[in-house]
């Protein structure tokens, strides 16, 4: 993995929630086909930013600008169609439908006729719907689940579900995918597997930003690492700075053991 050109700039980023402030004059910079480990303790501010860039969130202060263009204030649907795409902590498919079905539905932001037509395959839209088929397919072979296609996803395992969730964001066309605790309840071989497939995410110059609570499976994929506590930044450096660095250590409690952990099946911190 090679990171390329920086197309996400994010400068002085604050966010209040009354007295609180979750999110303090945060400033980071995300590069092409990078993978970048957002880590810290609880409390520390990392899903706030996730949001925040997300448009979940409006910001209180500061900037976040794609190619050089401010996109704080666009809605959330603006911003997955502009190629910022995320998955959450838990599995979130449409029940009812097949796991072909839900990867086409993360493909919404790049139809030109509209998701029902398209899903209905009525009119025009049946070229655009074969064209979708064939995508999900390919997005289904690349994270291992060709023989589910078919499945109703309440069929799949967590793990399996786990792999949809990455499939449907790869369907959005990303340019950035933030993975919010990917691991969390995988097996270790599930976790292997998921390694495999982030970095083939970066090979293909798509950017990955990873909270995550096992260090072992972060700090094995991640190229830069930006750590957060009490809302601020208080590292941004290479995975084996970050292992060895006061400030963080100090952040985790002084758990120096967890944070430079480096055996085959560690879990970390919490991040």
């Amino acid at each position: 993995m090679t990171a390329g050109k920086t197309f996400i700039e994010i400068s002085n980023l604050s966010k209040r929630f009354g007295g609180l402030t979750a999110v303090d004059d945060v400033d980071f910079e995300v590069r092409e086909g990078e993978v970048l480990g957002l880590i810290g303790p609880n409390g520390a501010g990392k899903s706030t930013t996730f949001n925040l860039i997300c448009g979940y969130y409006p910001a209180n202060t500061g900037s976040i600008r794609l190619d050089g263009k401010e996109i704080i204030g666009q809605p959330p649907h603006k911003i997955a169609a502009l190629g910022i795409m995320r998955t959450f902590q838990h599995n979130m498919p449409f029940e009812g439908m097949s796991v072909t079905e839900n990867v086409m539905v993360g493909a919404h932001t790049t139809l030109h006729g509209g998701l029902i037509p398209v899903l209905l395959g009525t009119g025009r839209a049946r070229s655009e719907e074969r064209a979708l088929r064939k995508k999900a397919d390919e997005l289904i072979d690349f994270v291992g689940l060709s023989e589910e296609r078919d499945t109703p996803v309440t069929s799949l395992s967590f793990g399996q579900g786990r792999l949809l969730e990455t499939a449907r964001a790869l369907a959005g066309e990303p340019r950035l995918i933030l993975f919010d605790e990917p691991a969390a309840g995988l097996t270790p071989s599930e976790c292997v597997r998921l390694s495999e497939i982030i970095r083939g995410i970066a090979d293909r110059g798509i950017a990955v930003l990873l909270i995550e609570h096992d260090m072992h499976f972060l700090m094995s994929l991640a190229e830069r690492v930006v750590v957060l506590n009490f809302g601020s930044k208080i590292a941004d450096a290479l995975p084996q700075d970050i292992r060895n660095n006061p400030a963080v250590i100090q952040a985790y409690l002084g758990d120096a053991a967890v944070i430079g952990a480096d055996t085959e099946n560690g879990s970390g911190a919490d991040a």
